[in-house]
Parts: C-alpha cells; structure tokens; sequence
C-alpha cells in the first residue's frame, strides 16, 4: 500500500506557512509552532518547515497530519534535527512511534489542533475511539522528540 500523503494547497504553502515561519522565526509561537530543520535525505542539504509540537505530559511530539511529507521521510533517514523559536536552536533526536502507540498522541494532537488539521484525519476526532484511531494511525507518522545531548 503506498504512504498516505495529502500534499498542501497554494494558500498553505505560499501563504499560512510562510506567515507561520516568518512568526516563529521572530520568536512567536503560534500555538506551539517551531521551524524544524532537517538534513535533506539525498541532498545533505538543510531544509526547514513550521511544525506544531505536541506536549504529552512530560514528553514531546511532532504529528504529521499529512502523512509522510518531506520533512517526515528526511527525519526518518536523520534520526536528528534542529527546532527553532525565534533565536533559540534545540538539537533533538527523533524516534518514530510504532502505530499502536498512537492513539493517545493523535487523540491530544486533535484535541490541540482540530481547526488547523482535523480535516486530514478522515472523519476521526479526539473524541473517536482508540480502535478508530488505530484505523488511521498508519497514515499519520508520530516521532518522540528528545533534547540531543552533547
């Protein structure tokens, strides 16, 4: 089965992200936005887009609601990355969760971002089950994000 990807509008990609880039690199978070940045799989290259991090009690989250972007298949390859708030860099390690471990994190990122990106997730809500959560989880790559250390 090929990797689900729903690939964004003109007014996503020339627009709203570059608003929310251009915000965040000044230091504004929107709702929790960051610039990631990540070494391009094939170029070597660093290549940047806003992302929503999801706080879990202690632990944090990057969701791709479209599925398995760029961004997604570069951080798979790295294993590592850059989040950028206005002039603060963090280097992070990235580890993909398996889809069984998702429920819980895209039933909070639903909750924190239906507006944003609830249309991507094919009817399932905050308030669907885990079963039905499950039913989509392959589509919606979720990483563990942790603080590189050294």
């Amino acid at each position: 089965m090929p990797e689900r990807y729903k690939q964004p509008g003109w007014f996503t990609r020339h627009v709203f992200n570059s608003l929310v880039a251009a915000l965040t690199g000044l230091g504004v978070s929107v709702l929790g936005s960051r610039v990631l940045a990540v070494k391009g799989r094939k170029s070597g290259e660093w290549r940047t887009t806003p992302v929503n991090v999801l706080q879990v009690g202690d632990r944090r989250y990057l969701v791709a609601p479209r599925g398995t972007t760029q961004w997604v298949r570069n951080l798979r390859v790295a294993g590592e990355a850059k989040l950028r708030l206005g002039r603060k860099t963090e280097d992070v390690r990235a580890t993909e969760l398996p889809d069984g471990d998702k429920p819980e994190i895209l039933r909070a990122y639903l909750r924190r971002w239906r507006f944003e990106a609830g249309a991507f997730f094919g009817g399932v809500s905050a308030t669907s089950s885990d079963e039905e959560l499950r039913g989509i989880a392959d589509g919606h790559p979720v990483f563990l994000i942790e603080t590189s250390v050294g």
